[in-house]
């Protein structure tokens, strides 16, 4: 039987033109600008026979180099962009780094297909092949680590190191959080304002919000009153729908590379925390425990929880997050 809402949501966005690609750079709220430090290239991939292109920043060292290169992956509201003052401070170290913004997300084609994470772990290591990396230390951030996980049981030869940082997934949505249908999801992200990310983006910090952390609220909301934004919204959907239907945590285990597991202690998130039952919300969302079980399942792991920190480490507590990631990439692979 034919899917009727999908079909018009599907021709109604076909309407945007196919090669519409945001770019961020150019529509920061009113009276406010971005100020991107790293340039952006884009390397072409065909996708469910669609002629897309994935945004990357590539940043050679700065110090001297070490002759190892850094993938960076981001979460769900964000872009490479987020990851500029740690770019900043890898190359410093002597490292090569690449930044990609995937599918659906910052200035990469925001394409309707079906997204998973084996399909972002087979572009991103396309990308590394296409610039001749053949080995990274991967550090993986909130829906970055579920695709990190991914992309590491997929292509273990290619990481050496895997941080882990408050990756989310590390529970299974589908156990905890009602259903929604895709539509619906549609519909909530078409409804979306600049407050409503404003709000959703201060709970990442408990307490601890700052106004200069609003410039990655300004990255997520770029794309607002443009041409591409029904497009955004479908593929945030359906990114969405993707978190929750392709849980990584029953395979954590299988990890058999080096991982350090980098947790803030404050962070609460869960994927569609507004729909839990009542009696589940002092449940779920709860990082202290879930680094911990997740560093019993990794085998030789390193756990480092981070004090009064929320959800993203790098930039709320960026020296220590810097700190932990240094010691680890230098420090000597145990034997597994």
């Amino acid at each position: 039987m034919v899917d009727f809402h999908r079909f018009e949501t599907r021709a109604r966005l076909a309407l945007v033109l196919l090669g519409a690609i945001w770019a961020p750079l150019l529509f920061a709220q009113p009276g406010q600008a971005l100020h991107p430090k790293y340039s952006v290239q884009f390397f072409q991939l065909q996708v469910e026979n669609q002629d897309l292109r994935m945004a990357y920043r590539d940043v050679q060292p700065t110090g001297a180099s070490n002759g190892k290169a850094v993938l960076l992956l981001h979460g769900k509201n964000f872009s490479g962009f987020y990851w500029e003052p740690t770019i900043e401070f890898l190359a410093q170290q002597g490292y090569r780094v690449i930044a990609p913004d995937q599918l659906g997300f910052g200035a990469s084609s925001r394409p309707d297909i079906h997204y998973s994470f084996h399909q972002m772990a087979q572009n991103t290591k396309a990308l590394l092949d296409h610039l001749g990396i053949p080995q990274v230390d991967l550090i993986a951030h909130s829906m970055g680590g579920m695709l990190g996980v991914r992309f590491t049981l997929l292509f273990p030869e290619t990481v050496e190191k895997l941080v882990l940082e408050n990756p989310i997934g590390l529970e299974d949505y589908r156990k905890l959080v009602p259903y929604i249908a895709l539509q619906q999801q549609y519909a909530a992200e078409l409804n979306q304002t600049y407050e409503k990310m404003l709000d959703y983006q201060k709970t990442y910090y408990p307490g601890a919000w700052k106004p200069e952390y609003e410039v990655y609220v300004q990255d997520q909301a770029s794309v607002l009153g443009t041409g591409e934004y029904p497009r955004d919204a479908w593929s945030s959907a359906l990114t969405y729908e993707m978190i929750y239907e392709q849980p990584i945590v029953y395979e954590v285990g299988e990890i058999s590379r080096p991982t350090l597991l980098i947790i803030g202690q404050a962070d609460r998130t869960v994927v569609g925390k507004n729909r839990l039952p009542p009696g589940l919300q002092s449940v779920a969302g709860q990082y202290p425990e879930l680094g911990r079980k997740t560093h019993a399942a990794i085998k030789g792991s390193t756990l480092v929880e981070v004090p009064d920190c929320g959800h993203i480490p790098h930039i709320q507590k960026p020296e220590e997050f810097r700190k932990a990631v240094v010691t680890f990439f230098a420090a000597a692979p145990s034997s597994r």
